[in-house]
């Protein structure tokens, strides 16, 4: 009880109450002491450490000394963040109190917000300006690049789009740039490039994926040489030897004017990549987002090339669904279908490779493998449920970004496709020096370091997409996937009115005994009118159900049979 005039309650207690508290302290380190000694007391196995006859022991302690630097250095750097944040707050709560840091910051907010706006996807309402920007790049052309993904080059091009080229009044070149090539084995590679060159003069290229971006370096802002592993994405190859195509090229004209070479290509195939590693800047917007170039964008390499980026083509929705998944303009965050993307992904692809490549067990279905990777991912849902769709759109975006390796088969017999004739590939082979050419693409093999066919994916491709080039041939996606869910629908009702026939059917071959059984009723209630609660609409039928037939057959369920 607190005395009066006084803060703090008094300490002192009853006699009884004082040995009540210890008697029942007493009692529970009586407990603790009676588990401890049923577990048992355990040794703490100390770290018996290398032995001397161990092989590579110094290097086994030089990578366990590196590995403690990288940790304490990880914790200072974190230090530091954490350092930078609470003096940041501290400016701010002192800017709330001062009036003039307050309008300076409100000065700023606004530019701020302007720097740090995202970039949107594409919508359904853009893929027609998508296909008029296409259309001014191939016309606005002297030389037109099309970029292929190493991994599935027959599926990365579009014979409509380079039908469309060689078909022009105006004489337009055409060059294959086989992208990516450092995620396919060198082998691989080298087969498609022998391919591919009976149609059309190929460059192999790698883009570097770090770059400095134009504005760090107009303030002299450059990245750090510290913590770039230069044998992984720094490194760009195949950029001299295209560098040295078009310009060799553009000196045989006779017209003395600077190049336009256009860059055209499925989503995430590496275009804009392709002009930033020839710039050596980042001039153009990249990212695993599908669409992100949206307009024509004029990039001078130097004084003889200039570069224009295009937006990606168009999927026809005619093509099939491994076809779309992976060349879609559609984002995959906004895609509804990406299940079905991810079963016909894994249905062209070796599960084995799938199993080494995810680290995950064996798997009978595509939804059994989504669920072992969202748990092995920790991708669960409220109540530990996985989350597949989270799952899906992490498959999608590695097979469409270059972290998975994974190659196609050449197809067994190399026929010409119907828009390429002999001597159309002899006037183009001709007006480019062929044996300099394949002299580069030697030394760009040379200077790339490729996976091992071991670790690739094998990956069956299904021929060339087909691609939309005129505006209002191009379907919005709400439209086909209204198509399909009314295709669903008749598909769903065809299979109601045959399973009503053999009810029928099975109704009219019933014994005596069961006709004359009660019938089950089931009441369905309609939707309330009225506020009221009223029950009125409500139907009923009438259901004949034979409780007495036992089914001969297995009663297990099997998946692939009974799933739907």
């Amino acid at each position: 009880m607190k005395r009066p005039k006084l803060k703090k309650a008094s300490k002192r207690m009853t006699c009884h109450k004082r040995y009540k508290i210890q008697k029942k302290v007493r009692e529970h380190s009586r407990k603790l002491r009676k588990e401890a000694k049923k577990r048992g007391h355990k040794k703490t196995k100390k770290d018996p450490g290398i032995p001397n006859e161990a092989p590579f022991k110094q290097e086994v302690l030089r990578e366990a000394e590196l590995r403690k630097q990288r940790l304490e250095e990880l914790r200072e750097k974190q230090k530091l963040a954490r350092q930078k944040e609470v003096a940041k707050k501290r400016k701010l709560e002192a800017a709330k109190n001062d009036p003039k840091a307050k309008k300076k910051l409100e000065k700023k907010e606004p530019t701020q917000k302007r720097q740090t706006k995202p970039l949107t996807p594409v919508d359904n309402n853009s893929r027609k300006l998508f296909c008029r920007e296409l259309k001014k790049v191939i016309e606005a052309s002297d030389v037109v690049l099309e970029v292929l993904d190493a991994r599935d080059p027959l599926g990365s091009r579009c014979p409509q789009v380079e039908q469309a080229i060689l078909q022009l009044e105006e004489k337009k070149m055409l060059v294959f740039v086989l992208n990516k090539i450092d995620l396919v084995p060198k082998e691989n590679v080298e087969k498609w490039l022998k391919y591919l060159q009976n149609e059309l003069p190929t460059v192999l290229f790698k883009s570097s994926t770090q770059l400095t971006d134009k504005n760090m370096q107009a303030k002299g802002l450059g990245i750090r040489s510290c913590g770039i592993d230069v044998s992984k994405g720094n490194t760009c190859a195949g950029s001299q030897c295209l560098i040295k195509l078009l310009g060799d090229y553009s000196r045989t004209q006779k017209e003395s004017k600077t190049l336009k070479v256009g860059v055209i290509g499925f989503p995430n195939v590496g275009k804009s990549s392709i002009i930033n590693s020839l710039k050596q800047i980042r001039t153009c917007h990249v990212g695993l987002v599908r669409g992100i170039t949206k307009h024509v964008q004029e990039v001078h390499i130097d004084k003889q090339v200039k570069m224009l980026d295009s937006p990606s083509i168009i999927a026809s929705p005619a093509n099939l669904k491994v076809a779309l998944a992976l060349r879609s303009v559609t984002d995959i965050e906004k895609l509804g279908n990406s299940l079905e993307a991810v079963k016909a992904i894994l249905k062209h692809s070796n599960q084995q490779k799938i199993m080494l490549q995810y680290n995950i067990p064996d798997f009978k279905n595509p939804l059994e493998f989504l669920t072992l990777l969202a748990q092995k991912r920790g991708m669960l849902k409220k109540g530990g449920v996985p989350d597949m769709e989270k799952a899906a759109r992490m498959l999608l975006y590695d097979w469409t970004g270059a972290k998975i390796s994974y190659h196609s088969h050449l197809p067994e017999n190399h026929e010409l496709p119907p828009h390429l004739s002999e001597s159309t590939i002899e006037g183009i082979q001709r007006s480019f020096n062929m044996e300099e050419l394949h002299v580069s693409n030697t030394n760009t093999i040379k200077a790339v370091r490729f996976p091992n066919m071991a670790s690739s994916i094998p990956f069956h491709s299904t021929g060339p997409t087909s691609g939309v080039l005129d505006e209002n041939e191009v379907v919005e996606e709400e439209a086909v996937e209204q198509e399909e869910m009314e295709a669903d629908g008749q598909e769903v009702e065809a299979k109601v009115e045959v399973l009503g026939s053999e009810d029928g059917d099975d109704a009219d071959i019933e014994d005596d005994d069961v006709a004359e059984a009660e019938p089950a009723v089931i009441s369905t209630k309609g939707k309330q009118t009225s506020g009221k609660g009223s029950t009125a609409g409500a139907e009923q039928r009438q259901l004949n159900i034979d409780f007495t037939t036992v089914n001969q057959e297995d009663d297990a369920y099997d998946f692939n049979k009974d799933y739907f």
